[in-house]
Formats: structure tokens, sequence, C-alpha cells
């Protein structure tokens, strides 16, 4: 059983001046089949040939995506708030990928119409094939073709993908030791799922809509800055502590390869390249005087770790998976990245004026993203429900009041 994770993003777009779907939809769709064939692995279909110990990616020509077209009477401008909504509401605005125990497709893009109000673009992208960063990278491709309107327009450099895959190095036989382990986590994840070479995506793991609220918190430039004078005054104060009791919080981030491997990879890679790393936890931690500054300590340890091997440990990280799951610990996950620059995505019709992981309705998932208003703050999003959500901000808006 292959179970891999799909990245769900979707923008919304105001429409500054009244365009029928006569108009975007053309335009968005030929700018698509255009941008694809600088992509063409995406165009293809994640396989599994029987004499082979691992999946691949492979494109025929003639292959392509699905783009889906939907309509919705949803109210645009609900949608496009911050402030806490039923999670349900974006879960219309992506497709599925489609997928079976043979093939499974690498993308599936929804261009959603509010009529007389904006637009949605959501894409859901498979994890296998590519990361966060390469699907903004995709997106941002797109939104620069449909842009210009040239046809098969040059791409800026840092938009061109960089496709070769042979420029990562690792030890020999390790991309098949980790698809193997990956097999063993998704059978404790799905047990009634008995065909471990089977590419259809997993259920097992179903969005938390139900009484779920989606928001995003905002944290401005000013606010970090206050952070980090509070953190540093207090640093020497705080005090790593051993996490190894039974139970805990594992909060896992992904550290990004590229730069980090020798030699470096270029910034345009296409490609799923990143590795996540455990930060362990007590929950009393939080809580406890000068307890932030111990989990912030052992969050510095480990992106400074990242640095001096990037790869250590990464021959048995499925099984610390198995073994933290087993234990009965408390995963949080952080999706996205400050980064990646998600506000710069324009079509033609402005910046978007709000960008959301969906797939973050899964498990407990942090959804980081720069401020839309460029000011050097971060976006938050999360999804609880309705009375962790309401407990959550009330914390959140008194401590930015204390700094």
């Amino acid at each position: 059983m292959a179970s891999q994770d799909s990245l769900k993003m979707h923008e919304l777009c105001k429409i500054q001046t009244r365009l029928s779907s006569l108009t975007l939809v053309p335009k968005l769709k030929h700018s698509l089949s255009l941008t694809l064939q600088h992509f063409l692995p995406l165009a293809g279909n994640i396989v599994w040939p029987s004499n082979s110990q691992k999946h691949i990616i492979k494109y025929t020509p003639g292959d392509g995506v699905s783009l889906v077209i939907a309509e919705s009477d949803a109210d645009f401008y609900l949608l496009s708030e911050k402030s806490p909504i039923e999670a349900i509401k974006s879960r219309h605005l992506v497709s599925h990928l489609d997928s079976s125990d043979s093939i499974c497709s690498v993308i599936s893009p929804q261009i959603t119409l509010f009529p007389n109000r904006g637009f949605c673009n959501g894409v859901s992208a498979h994890h296998a094939a590519l990361d966060g960063k390469s699907t903004i990278i995709f997106m941002n491709a797109w939104a620069y073709i449909c842009q210009n309107g040239a046809e098969l327009p040059s791409l800026l450099p840092e938009l061109e993908p960089f496709l070769n895959r042979e420029v990562i190095k690792g030890p020999d036989g390790l991309d098949v030791l980790l698809i193997n382990q990956w097999e063993k986590l998704s059978a404790i994840i799905d047990p009634s799922n008995l065909n471990q070479r089977s590419l259809k995506i997993s259920s097992s793991v179903p969005p938390t809509l139900d009484q779920s609220l989606r928001a995003t918190f905002e944290l401005t430039h000013s606010d970090l800055e206050k952070i980090k004078n509070r953190m540093l005054a207090t640093w020497d104060k705080g005090h790593e502590r051993n996490s190894k009791q039974q139970w805990q919080v594992s909060l896992w981030i992904n550290g990004g390869l590229l730069s980090r491997l020798e030699p470096p990879i270029p910034d345009n890679y296409l490609g799923n390249c990143v590795f996540p790393h455990a930060v362990n936890v007590q929950p009393e931690e939080f809580t406890k005087e000068n307890g932030l500054i111990s989990v912030a300590k052992k969050i510095y340890s480990k992106v400074k770790m990242l640095d001096k091997g990037v790869l250590d440990g990464i021959d048995d990280l499925f099984t610390r998976w198995i073994s933290l799951i087993s234990e009965g610990a408390q995963g949080i996950r952080v999706a996205g990245s400050t980064r990646f620059g998600v506000y710069r995505t324009d079509f033609g019709w402005g910046r978007p004026i709000k960008v959301e992981i969906t797939s973050i309705d899964r498990g407990l998932t942090m959804a980081f993203a720069e401020s839309r208003d460029g000011n050097g703050g971060i976006e938050i999003g999360l999804v609880m429900n309705k009375h962790e959500m309401n407990a959550f901000a009330t914390i959140f808006h008194e401590g930015l009041q204390s700094l």
C-alpha cells in the first residue's frame, strides 16, 4: 500500500474587473497547457512496475491532467476572511487525486468560480512527486505564463524546473529502504489495506471536519520582534529537559535538503527534497516557567543539527515514527513555509487575497506562510474543533497583548 500524503493548496483571487467565465476559464486552461510543457512529469502518472522495487513517475506523450471547473454559490468574502469559519467550506475548493492500485495522478488542479465575485485556483499535489516548494514553483510558472499570454514563452530562470534527480546523492539502497519502511508504517495506519504495492491514496486519516473550524492567525513583524527580544532576554534561564517519558508531544518539522546537500541542489529543483525531523517535548514544558525557552532551544538545536548532517538518521526515520506512535506520542506537523512566497502568485488579476493549505484538516497541523501585506510577518493556519479554536484564539491574543 502506498499511502502518500497530498499537499492541497488553494488561492482565493478577487477579480477587479468583471470577467465572465467565457474569458477567464479559457485563459487559465490554455496557460496551464503551456505550463505543463515545461513540467512534463506533472502531466504523467505515478506507477509501480511489477519488475521494480520502487514506483516511478512515468510520462507518455499525450498524457495530461484533468482540470476541474466548478461554480460555487458560497460567500466568497467569508471564505476570504482569516477569522474562524467551518473547515468543511474549504474542502469543495480542491479536487481529489485520481488513484487506483496500479496508477496515481501527480497533480489535480481545480478552478472554482464565484460569479461576479472572484475565483479560486486550487491544486492537489502528490508528495511522492513534489514538495511544497516545488508546488509553488509550478503555480508561479503557471501564473507567469497566464499573465504574459505568449505562446510557450520562456520562463524566468527561477521558474524553469530543474528535473535531474541524479544530482541527489545518498547511501546505496536508501530509496528502497525508505519505501519498505513507509509501507510498514502505512500498514499500521491502515491495517485494512493488505496490498503493499497499491498506489491508491489511503483514506485512513480523514479530514476532521465535524464541528471543526479553520482560521488564520497573523504575527506582524513587530510581534515577531517583541517575541524574539523576550526570548533572548530569558534565553539563559531555559533548560532543555529530558523527553523520554511515556507520553510526549512530537513536533515534526521539515528540513530542506537543497542547500544542505553536497553539492547543493538548485533552488528550482522539481521533486520532494525535504527530510522530516522530530522535536520531542513533554506537554508540561509549555506551561512551566521559562518552559517556552526550553522548547525553543530544542527546536534551535534540531535546526543546527541539520546544518551539520542533514541525512543523519534518515535510514531509520520511519522506524522512529512507528516507535513514537506505539508510545502514544501526540504528533504536531508543520506544513508550508514563510519562504515560499505564496502571495507573489499573480495570474493577471492581482495577488491572491488568501492562500490556504487545505489538508491541515487531517490531524493536528500548523500551516505557515508569509503575510500577504509583505510587512515581514507570518500567517499561521489551523483547524480545530470549536471549543479548542476559541480557547486558542483567546490565549493567542492575550499573549500578544502581554508582550
